[in-house]
């Protein structure tokens, strides 16, 4: 027998809420994984995908055909532990070679409890999720994998739909922490402090603030306003994060006393989605959503196309062309600053009477390009003016001003994380 035959061991099979089947043998944990079946298309950085906090609840099926070769190690994962709720490759690698690799993704997935599949054509289901959208699905593996498939089929579709998912909460952090700038290579006092709402936030974001100076104050999904207030932050960060926008009432609440307040703020990916929100726009569930560190954005203002890292599958649902008047009066003008070029999804808001900007896609991109890095650069811009001229600037003044290319030793320590 060799390493691809199938035994009733290892067997395994993937789900899908319409009947569709696909076998395969087992590969992590065995035993159940239901969630939501999406494709991510990054051709690198498997490690960060699966630990991403945003693919909570999710079976991440990779259109990569060859997973594992790199191995893992203890330096490269964007959160506390692995958050896929299940894990599906075609070719997975037999043995890892890395020099920065300390274990197999294998070991890690069996360490984790995470249950997946390999052996199963991924382009044939990435194909069909295409055509017929993300959907709920399920692994099972081991003994769970010789049951009836007219019973796993109902299991799967038991199971809770992701639209009315409340999911941020459950990944954020219980205490706040704070990320130093002289930890990361700043010398000298940080020039500003922020408050950054961890909604499933990736360490590599306030990474990427204090690199650039900035000390990072990272409170739970749960913090008020006064919880903000008692760091005394010169601006206020929402993360990226899983679940459906719509459920988020709490943080939509609270961003509306931040914006009252006139705090600079800055959103990013599900903070995207709850500045929408706030400005009394609707959200709404994209067919199979945006993951993959390739995907192509237009800013609006300048016509510069960002390749970019995303991990979303909701959008705000607001007027792309022009100026308009939030529906939420008090916070004035807002215009979408960015849109996909692959499909018109809005990318981007800039409002032009507050001092607030958010992005749908992810600039801390680990690993991914860095295109979008500069949007750093332009919160820290964004409060630099606030804190000079308060109550006079706004989102799209500062978007229009140049933007010095960042230190370069930034550049090199994050190249030294992301070659693997």
């Amino acid at each position: 027998m060799t390493d691809h035959q199938t035994t009733s061991s290892n067997a395994a099979l993937l789900i899908l809420e319409d009947g569709r089947t696909f076998r395969g043998r087992s590969y992590g944990a065995q035993g159940t994984a239901l969630g939501e079946a999406v494709f991510a298309t990054g051709m690198t950085g498997y490690q960060e995908t699966i630990t991403d906090p945003s693919y909570a609840r999710q079976l991440v099926v990779q259109t990569a055909p060859h997973i594992g070769n790199t191995g893992v190690n203890d330096e490269d994962a964007e959160s506390r532990k692995i958050w896929v709720a299940g894990y599906v490759v075609r070719d997975a690698a037999r043995r890892p070679s890395n020099w920065r690799s300390e274990r197999s993704l294998d070991e890690e997935l069996i360490e984790q409890g995470i249950i997946g599949i390999q052996g199963v054509d991924t382009r044939a289901i990435t194909r069909h999720l295409r055509e017929r959208g993300a959907m709920k699905a399920g692994i099972f593996s081991g003994q769970e994998a010789a049951r009836p498939v007219p019973e796993l089929l109902a299991e799967v579709n038991g199971q809770a739909s992701m639209e009315g998912a409340r999911l941020a909460e459950e990944v954020s952090i219980d205490a706040a922490y704070v990320v130093e700038p002289a930890d990361h290579g700043w010398e000298g006092e940080p020039r500003f402090s922020i408050a950054a709402l961890d909604l499933g936030i990736k360490s590599m974001t306030p990474q990427r603030f204090a690199e650039r100076g900035v000390r990072v104050h990272v409170l739970p999904a749960t913090a008020t306003l006064a919880d903000i207030q008692a760091v005394n932050p010169d601006g206020v960060f929402m993360s990226n994060g899983p679940g459906d926008p719509a459920t988020a009432d709490t943080q939509v609440g609270m961003l509306r006393d931040v914006l009252d307040a006139r705090m600079p703020f800055f959103g990013i990916c599900f903070g995207n989605q709850i500045l929408g929100r706030a400005l009394g726009f609707g959200t709404y569930k994209l067919r199979y959503g945006h993951r993959g560190i390739n995907q192509p954005v237009m800013d609006r203002r300048t016509g510069k196309v960002e390749i970019t890292s995303q991990n979303h599958g909701f959008a705000v649902d607001a007027p792309i062309d022009g100026v308009t008047r939030a529906p939420e009066e008090r916070f004035g003008r807002v215009e979408v600053s960015h849109v996909s070029l692959n499909d018109d999804v809005v990318e981007g808001l800039a409002c032009l009477d507050i001092p607030a900007f958010s992005v749908q896609y992810h600039p801390e991109a680990a690993a991914g390009p860095h295109d979008s890095a500069y949007l750093f650069d332009r919160f820290i811009d964004l409060m630099a003016a606030e804190k000079q001229n308060p109550g006079t600037t706004d989102a799209a003044d500062v978007s229009k001003a140049p933007i010095a290319d960042t230190d370069t030793t930034v550049a090199v320590a994050s190249d030294a994380k992301e070659e693997n």
